[in-house]
Order: structure tokens, then C-alpha cells, then sequence
């Protein structure tokens, strides 16, 4: 099997005070073309110095509600990825508690009762 190389490319223009004003991405490998985001978290391991590089940039009109319901769906996202790579259930599930106690504290989602 041969090898195959992907670019993901991330273009943000920023206004005069070097604030996003408007941030899209592609893949190499997607018919799609540019998608335009309003926010995006990066994270990258670091295999020299251990540690994790991250970058995180959002437009400046992305909606408070929008925030909040990005750190929602992305503390979901992060919970199953660290299932699926650890094999850590409790934890998933620990994480995914966490994402419903958040989501429901800022409105994201209905109330359960669970967090009273």
C-alpha cells in the first residue's frame, strides 16, 4: 500500500488590531472546498518537549450562545477521542458528565435534574 499525504490549510483575515474577522479551511483530501468557521481550537503534541502547542482563534462576531455551544459539542468530541484512544470508559463517561453539567449550566441543553 502506498503512502498518501493530506494538507488541512486554516486562512483567517484579520482586521486592522489583528482580529479574526474571518477564518476558513480545507483538506487535500475533500471535494468540499473552502468552508468558512467562526472558531477554531488546534492542539498538537509536542514529541520533543512533551508538552501540547495549541492555537485557538475565533471571529470576533461568534455569538456568546455560539461559544458556548462549540465547547459543548467539542467537550463531547474530546470525551469520546480519549475513550477511543485510551479504553478509559470511566473517564469518558467522566468527561461526558462534565460536558452535561456545563451544557446544561449555560443552556446549551435542557436540564436533566442531574446537577441541582
Amino acid at each position: 500500500m502506498s503512502k498518501k499525504t493530506s494538507e488541512i490549510n486554516i486562512k483567517v483575515d484579520l482586521d486592522v488590531n489583528q482580529v479574526p474577522e474571518n477564518i476558513q479551511w480545507t483538506a487535500s483530501d475533500s471535494n468540499k472546498g473552502a468552508q468558512d468557521v467562526k472558531a477554531f481550537l488546534l492542539s498538537v503534541w509536542d514529541t520533543k518537549e512533551k508538552n501540547t502547542l495549541r492555537m485557538d482563534l475565533w471571529t470576533k462576531d461568534m455569538s456568546i450562545e455560539e461559544m458556548n455551544k462549540f465547547f459543548f459539542q467539542t467537550y463531547i468530541t474530546m470525551a469520546d477521542t480519549f475513550e477511543k484512544a485510551t479504553n478509559e470508559d470511566g473517564m469518558g463517561d467522566a468527561m461526558r458528565d462534565f460536558a452535561e453539567f456545563f451544557g446544561e449550566k449555560l443552556g446549551v441543553i435542557e436540564k436533566t435534574g442531574k446537577f441541582n
